[in-house]
């Protein structure tokens, strides 16, 4: 009940309310708080039109209220207070734009120590051309000449405090206790007061008149006084008057006199009970609706308290995510920052051996040149010719052969002792400001729209989207279906769209489906399976797409002839491979001449010779004495080498084509009787049915048959009739 708190506190003192009036736009307000927000305007400016009241207004239309209140804010320039929170302290003050503000009732005497309740002080008239404003809607209103008296008095919410007060009040305290109440010991049911002993000895003596009286404990006078009944409201514009009916035009409980005498004996009136039971009715249905909001309201808060659970839990992980791959890119720029650390290492190491190999060599050479040049010095300074001469062409060509060795290239330095290493971290750089949140995860799983999703004859049709309040970018979807009998999975549609249709599946077979969605962080998780049905029996017509240039179609592509005197097939645009599927055809114009052929076959049969000359075809073909079973250009069976079966065809006749998948035979009939043995046996694989005609022949199609009787109650002839 702590949440009704509000609904019961008075919207311009803040307190539960006391003596609350019901207002003409249906809210409430504390009779004397009533009192201090009232405004008065000048005598010059009274409005002509009559003053309206709590009663003078039955059905409070907001427009028609404006109109009534010449002194609006909006309409006049006059304003109405509208603090209420406190009130002047000075007897009307009058502001400059003429409105008056009338302070507070005085406050009532301090409580005497009396033995019989006082009664309560007349509240002192209300000024002329008064006005309050509603502290929550802020419309106006003008008093009559009754003042406040004219609204009623809302007893309902009255009594809902006191039961609301009573409810939370721990303990019943004295009543008559002038500083910190004691607690209450007894109660007086005729005094209806709560004392204390020292109370009620004082004031309450047990002798004289009041010996009479009857006192009882606190918590039985509580409830006595809940169980007391409430006085009957009162008319507002007949005080003497119970109201004892409601007037439907102007929404409000009304008494005798009212009808006799007042503005609503023309009105249409219900007993007041009644309509009392009527409204608590409709309250409480609107209360059910309301309920249901509530209760979803609860729920959403759930859900979003959990999500507030749910995004602490994410942030944490998703920080240690992001810390765990900021610390990978440290590691991975550290490995790599040690790997260019060792090139260049190795470059340094490169670089001082080279040199210093060369600074060897020619240290080497430069002491053996300065010891030749010494040794030449001191053989200059010999004197003996003939001894000079013996060895002077040899250290002529030792000093030739070591400038020589002197040469280009000798002196330049081998190395240079610049790094030709620049580490390229531009584009690092650059990579590393534009590292953001772009994309961290895989995108969630796809959610299956059951209301779109369908199957028609062998064709499924699915639809899926996002997760709601998923932000994560998608570049495309996976649907995948099995194959119909509980086998893996295979990808049918990899795309940008939302729904796919696909065509071709098995008749009368239960697919599974999924669907999920990838971006370039990968693949998300699969949808909720999804288990579709296809059609049991097969609809299908001719197919214009696959006929012959000389195949004509009408009758939404269920009849067919042909222009040609040369036999041309067509075939359905429906292929089978799984089940029992059973289709007719009728004879619809017929010269006894041609030989129509009936049957099935692949998708690639040849389409300008007769049906069962090449080995794409499984045929009948029929005249008008006897039909044909030919394959291949053959006129033979595993059964019997020559099938040739008396029966033919006219205007009018039906022929009958069974293929049973789970025998793997094909059976075919002429005016619903089967037709010969069994035509042809060991099929697999995927056909489409087929004829071929000529233009002395027209065709009618026949789909979304059931499978013959006969052949449910096991009575197929795998002979039949030859000759």
């Amino acid at each position: 009940m702590d949440e009704m708190e509000e609904e019961l506190k008075c919207p311009v003192c803040g307190s539960f309310f006391r003596e609350p009036i019901i207002l003409p736009c249906s809210h409430n307000i504390c009779l004397a708080c009533a009192r201090n927000i009232l405004v008065q305007t000048p005598d010059a400016e009274s409005p002509r039109s009559s003053r309206a009241s709590g009663s003078g207004v039955s059905d409070y239309d907001y427009l028609d209220l404006d109109k009534m209140s010449l002194y609006s804010e909006a309409d006049s320039g006059y304003g109405s207070y509208g603090g209420f929170v406190s009130a002047p302290t000075t007897p009307c003050q009058k502001s400059p734009n003429g409105v008056r503000v009338f302070p507070p009732a005085a406050p009532p005497p301090a409580p005497q120590q009396h033995l019989l309740p006082q009664q309560p002080a007349s509240l002192p008239p209300i000024p002329r051309n008064s006005c309050i404003t509603c502290p929550q809607c802020h419309r106006s209103l003008i008093l009559d000449e009754r003042g406040l008296r004219g609204f009623a008095k809302n007893r309902v919410l009255e009594g809902v405090v006191d039961r609301y007060q009573q409810s939370k009040a721990a303990a019943l305290k004295c009543q008559l206790c002038e500083k910190s109440p004691k607690e209450a010991t007894v109660m007086c049911e005729q005094c209806d007061v709560f004392y204390c002993d020292p109370c009620r000895l004082r004031c309450h003596p047990p002798r004289g008149p009041l010996a009479k009286h009857r006192l009882v404990p606190p918590a039985q006078g509580r409830i006595s006084r809940r169980a007391s009944p409430r006085k009957t409201s009162t008319c507002t514009e007949h005080e003497l008057e119970n109201l004892s009916m409601y007037c439907v035009q102007c929404k409000m409980p009304v008494c005798y006199q009212c009808l006799e005498e007042g503005k609503h004996g023309t009105h249409e009136v219900k007993a007041l009970g009644a309509m009392w039971k009527l409204h608590k009715g409709q309250l409480s249905q609107a209360l059910n609706g309301l309920s249901d909001r509530a209760t979803e309201a609860k729920e959403f808060l759930i859900q979003l308290r959990n999500m507030v659970q749910h995004i602490q839990e994410n942030g944490v992980e998703f920080e240690a995510c992001l810390v765990a791959q900021c610390d990978a890119l440290i590691d991975a720029l550290n490995r790599r920052k040690a790997q260019l650390l060792a090139r260049v290492n190795k470059e340094h190491e490169h670089k001082l051996k080279v040199v210093r190999d060369q600074i060897s060599h020619c240290t080497v050479k430069l002491r053996q040149t300065t010891g030749l040049m010494e040794y030449c010095l001191e053989v200059i300074k010999e004197n003996d010719p003939s001894g000079f001469l013996q060895i002077s062409d040899a250290l002529i060509r030792r000093v030739h052969v070591t400038e020589g060795q002197w040469g280009k290239g000798t002196l330049t330095p081998r190395m240079n002792s610049d790094f030709d290493l620049t580490l390229d971290s531009g584009p690092l750089l650059q990579t590393i400001h534009q590292l953001d949140f772009v994309q961290m995860k895989v995108p969630a799983a796809p959610m299956l729209q059951l209301e779109e999703c369908c199957t028609q004859n062998n064709s499924a049709t699915l639809s899926w989207k996002q997760p709601p309040l998923t932000t994560i970018a998608v570049e495309g979807y996976i649907l995948e279906l099995d194959d119909g009998n509980n086998g893996p999975f295979r990808e049918v549609y990899v795309g940008t769209e939302t729904i796919c249709t696909v065509d071709g599946l098995h008749f009368n077979s239960t697919y599974k489906s999924r669907v999920k969605a990838f971006n370039g962080s990968g693949v998300g998780q699969y949808s909720k399976t999804l288990i579709m049905q296809t059609s049991e029996i097969a609809w299908f017509t001719f197919d214009p797409a696959s006929a012959h240039q000389d195949i004509i179609l009408s009758n939404d592509n269920l009849t067919v002839s042909c222009n040609s005197y040369d036999d041309r097939v067509v075939m359905g645009n429906s292929a089978f491979s799984r089940g029992v599927h059973y289709w007719e055809m009728t004879i619809d114009r017929y010269d006894n001449h041609p030989d129509p052929a009936f049957g099935i076959a692949r998708g690639d049969v040849l389409k300008d010779v007769m049906l069962g000359k090449d080995d794409k075809a499984w045929a009948m073909y029929v005249d008008n004495n006897r039909s044909w079973f030919m394959h291949n250009n053959s006129h033979t069976n595993s059964l019997f080498p020559v099938c040739r079966t008396d029966g033919g065809i006219g205007k009018g006749a039906t022929i009958g084509i069974l293929l049973d998948f789970t025998r793997g035979i094909l059976i075919f009939l002429i005016n619903d009787e089967q037709q010969g043995p069994v035509a042809f046996e060991a099929l697999e694989g995927v056909y489409y049915p087929a004829i071929s005609l000529n233009r002395n022949v027209q065709i009618t199609l026949h789909t979304g048959l059931p499978i013959p009787d006969f052949y449910t109650a096991g009575e197929a002839d795998p002979t039949g009739s030859v000759c």
